[in-house]
């Protein structure tokens, strides 16, 4: 606490923390000032938005007394100015922003509340040191708007976000039937080629034997023709017999020619055979 005094109601000086001494009758205690930091409640007020909507404020002040003198003697009653300088300026910093704004910019509106009402209680000898908005209640009907506003914008980006993980699933999904129909055709291209080889070791095969057939020939082996015709026929008849279009059928079949030509083939291997045992 600081005391200051007065001599026949003059202001002379301030007593500090300790032993002070002062002559009576001559000299008396003015006023007794709290020096420490001290809290100021700003009650409830209605402010009017720049978008005309009507909010419910209320703060904080805290303040701390520099000038004893100051504080005593150029301001009466020290926390009620303290108090409606502050509800002004509230009012006024508050209305200069929209709702949006004020609910989302609560930092700013503090700074610039604290600018100007320190800038305003320097000649009082007063330091404001923070003011602090605790609520803003928009009216009721405002928030319920504001809810379905906020519950419109989640399901929109719920909505978005769905879309685009169905498009992204298309994407790949299309990629991968794309991947699957390449693999596709490089292994029918890999058959074609497997397929297009074995056909070429088969013709080079049947080419093989249809020259040592004709060297038999030559040679006047005529079982050698009889081996040749017979696999031809036994070949057609194998393929007639597992046609799809027809499960029975009934032809002149002359056995006795197969089998003549089945022995024109023994004959060939016993004649290969008997010139490999001579020659071994």
């Amino acid at each position: 606490m600081e005391y200051t005094v007065e001599r026949f109601g003059r202001y002379t000086h301030t007593l500090r923390p300790g032993l002070n001494l002062i002559v009576p009758l001559i000299h008396t205690i003015g006023h007794k000032i709290n020096m420490m930091e001290s809290v100021l409640d700003v009650p409830s007020q209605e402010v009017i938005t720049k978008d005309n909507a009507v909010v419910e404020v209320n703060g904080v002040v805290f303040y701390q007394v520099l000038d004893a003198a100051k504080a005593a003697y150029e301001v009466r009653n020290l926390e009620l100015a303290a108090l409606n300088l502050t509800m002004t300026n509230i009012r006024t910093v508050m209305g200069s922003l929209d709702l949006d704004e004020l609910l989302s910019k609560r930092d700013e509106i503090n700074a610039r509340l604290l600018n100007v009402v320190d800038d305003a209680t320097a000649p009082w000898g007063v330091k404001v040191t923070r003011i602090e908005i605790k609520d803003i209640a928009p009216p009721k009907d405002l928030v319920e708007a504001m809810a379905r506003q906020m519950k419109a914008e989640r399901e929109k980006r719920a909505v978005i976000l769905e879309a685009e993980g169905e498009r992204q699933a298309e994407i790949l999904r299309a990629e991968g039937e794309k991947r699957a129909a390449v693999l596709a055709a490089e292994g029918r291209k890999e058959a074609a080629f497997r397929d297009a080889e074995a056909r070429e070791r088969e013709a080079e095969a049947e080419g093989k034997a249809t020259l040592m057939v004709s060297d038999a020939i030559s040679r006047g082996n005529v079982q050698a023709i009889n081996y040749f015709v017979a696999q031809k026929y036994v070949d057609a008849l194998g393929q007639f017999a597992n046609s799809p279009n027809e499960k029975v059928f009934f032809l002149p079949v002359e056995a006795a020619s197969v089998i003549g030509a089945i022995g024109g083939i023994g004959e060939i291997a016993r004649q290969s055979f008997g010139k490999s045992a001579g020659q071994s």
